[in-house]
């Protein structure tokens, strides 16, 4: 006979108070707090308090949070639940949250079965490291290595690591030994639920001084093209009125049309043609 799975009390209010709060908030997101040391977690939410609630729960109980949720489509956070998950609560806006848990991470080794964050580097250039099995044991990773100037250097760049993959614990020692920490303690944010949108890492992770150039590129190109279609907004009407003066005299002169502004050039030009005429009658 089957046993059906058995729900403490306890467990149940838990979802209940998690839900409630999933349904007050309007952004809710998944940190991953794997390998933050306790201390580093609490000066977070001391830090945080005025910007967002931090709850750690199990995975299973996360799960059953979102399902039980009113919200629309917040089962899809449960596909973005990575190592030691918590839950973070806020009214703020995703791309602030994001920006202010990426300030507030440093950088810190990468531990032998940690997945890496990002494509891990070895660059070439010289090492502290005298001549000896530090050559073969980068040279099994993959690593060119020489002798220059009696030190171990590092011959050519080389991806050791793409992101996402297993660091075995070889190259989690060469790593610190190169003084390369390629991991980052703090608060991990994988995504961001808001207004029934799920936000990835790749979406929230902005580049502000890329995306400043790119507006002021695309305003400047906008500018042009409304100059050149002669389409008035409040940004161009002055120049497009300059433009059109310019080209009505120029136009006015061009025939011989008589206003203040072109009499005296219409003028000067007739007489500039009286008098060609006459030489060329007198001649």
């Amino acid at each position: 006979m089957a046993h059906k799975a058995i729900v403490s009390e306890k467990k149940k209010k838990e979802v209940q108070d998690f839900v409630k709060l999933v349904d007050k908030f309007p952004v809710i997101g998944i940190v991953d707090v794997e390998s933050l040391p306790a201390k580093q977690l609490t000066d977070m939410r001391t830090r945080l308090r005025d910007l967002a609630t931090i709850k750690m729960t199990k995975k299973t109980l996360m799960r059953l949070i979102f399902q039980h949720s009113k919200k629309e489509n917040i089962e899809e956070l449960s596909n973005h639940i990575k190592g030691m998950p918590a839950l973070i609560f806020s009214e703020d806006n995703p791309f602030k949250l994001f920006k202010i848990l990426k300030k507030n991470k440093s950088p810190a080794p990468i531990k032998a079965g940690q997945e890496a964050p990002k494509d891990i580097v070895v660059n070439a250039g010289p090492t502290g490291f005298a001549p000896g099995p530090i050559i073969g044991e980068l040279g099994a990773l993959g690593i060119k290595a020489g002798i220059e100037g009696g030190k171990v250097a590092i011959k050519q760049d080389k991806v050791v690591a793409k992101e996402g993959d297993v660091v075995d614990q070889k190259l989690a020692a060469i790593l610190q030994r190169l003084e390369i920490f390629p991991g980052e303690v703090g608060l991990n944010l994988t995504a961001v639920y808001e207004n029934g949108s799920v936000l990835t890492k790749s979406v929230l992770d902005i580049d502000e001084e890329a995306f400043a150039k790119d507006l002021q590129r695309a305003a400047s190109d906008a500018l042009l093209l409304s100059l050149e279609i002669a389409y008035p907004t409040k940004d161009n009407v002055v120049t497009l009125l300059a433009k059109a003066h310019r080209d009505s005299l120029s136009l006015a002169s061009e025939r011989d049309i008589l206003t203040k502004e072109t009499v005296q050039g219409v003028l000067a030009k007739a007489d500039a043609q009286a008098s060609a005429l006459k030489n060329k009658v007198d001649n």
